[in-house]
């Protein structure tokens, strides 16, 4: 579903398909694991393989933020589709997430 890549304690972790409520759950598990991992101090998720996000999707990772700023970690997107995009502009959360155009965009900030 997913695959996870560790750049100088940044994780970078692209899930895939559609975020929803059928694999919401496992998802919040997931970044729970890697926002908590001592080997990371920064956590990155590309979205460019995403195809769809409903609000259990959305929840994972308002979740996943909230549990890394309690850690004083980053929490980042990037390669956000428009289809997607808007879906954060809705909900005004392109305000809270920290989104950028492509890893490289996101390392360049490091």
């Amino acid at each position: 579903m997913q695959s996870l890549l560790v750049h100088s304690q940044a994780a970078i972790i692209r899930p895939c398909g559609s975020l929803n409520a059928a694999n919401a759950a496992e998802l919040r598990q997931q970044l729970q694991t890697a926002v908590l991992s001592e080997k990371n101090n920064a956590l990155l998720i590309d979205m460019s393989q995403i195809e769809s996000l409903d609000s259990a999707g959305l929840m994972a990772l308002v979740s996943a933020l909230n549990l890394a700023q309690e850690s004083r970690k980053r929490f980042s997107l990037c390669a956000v589709s428009v289809p997607v995009r808007i879906v954060f502009e809705l909900t005004q959360l392109d305000r809270v997430f920290e989104i950028f155009e492509n890893v490289a965009a996101f390392e360049a900030t490091a």
